[in-house]
């Protein structure tokens, strides 16, 4: 009989006919505490409950500090995302086998996808047009009045553009910025689109693969 079994024993032996179970621990130095409550000593490692005769009954973890537990927690919400993630790709390999047939499939899918995008750069190519006809309208009316203006001045005479024509220029200037901000935004997307596709065809092809 080793030492542990005789301490148990002796244990059994004065605990009176009430008590069922005791408390063994081993603390963080390896030293064991066994008692008819959870030891002190054992505060921050597992506590188990045993009967007289050494039979572990149930495992007593401790209190988590406020650390230990933000750690569990985050752990635990990495895991989650983890299998979140997996179940989505899970999912999207499974439309992508359901949806497609052949690489062709991605092209049409792909350009389809890109039509809308073209058309805002189309559009966007006619308007800016348009702006730049009229800007050079209106600098050329301004070359005027600032021409006339020299000679005004000459003349002892002052002679300003119009607040409107200036406006109207500046007007121009902010929608010719916008136009180049949602062309650069299209092309983006046009980019991610076909990316999108691609990342798609070598994945399906990669499944197909497998199943093979």
């Amino acid at each position: 009989m080793n030492g542990l079994s005789r301490v148990l024993l002796i244990a059994a032996m004065l605990v009176p006919l009430t008590a069922s179970a005791l408390y063994r621990c081993k603390d963080e130095k390896g030293l064991t505490h066994i008692g008819y409550a959870p030891p002190p000593e054992c505060a921050n490692v597992p506590v188990y409950e045993v009967t007289a005769t050494g039979t572990v009954l149930r495992k007593i973890d401790p209190t988590p500090t406020p650390e230990q537990l933000k750690a569990k927690q985050a752990e635990e919400a990495k895991a989650k995302e983890a299998a979140k993630a997996a179940t989505e790709a899970q999912r999207r390999d499974k439309i992508l086998l359901t949806t497609y047939t052949s690489e062709q499939d991605f092209d049409r899918a792909r350009d389809t996808a890109l039509q809308p995008l073209a058309k805002i750069l189309e559009g966007n190519a006619a308007r800016l047009k348009a702006v730049e006809k009229r800007e050079k309208e209106l600098n050329d009316e301004l070359e005027f009045y600032k021409a006339g203006s020299s000679k005004s001045k000459a003349a002892g005479k002052g002679r300003e553009p119009p607040a409107q024509l200036t406006n109207d220029l500046a007007l121009l200037k902010k929608e010719k910025e916008a136009l180049a901000q949602s062309g650069a935004k299209a092309e983006k997307d046009m980019q991610a689109v076909r990316d999108r596709f691609e990342a798609d065809k070598a994945r399906w092809n990669e499944l197909r693969q497998t199943k093979k």
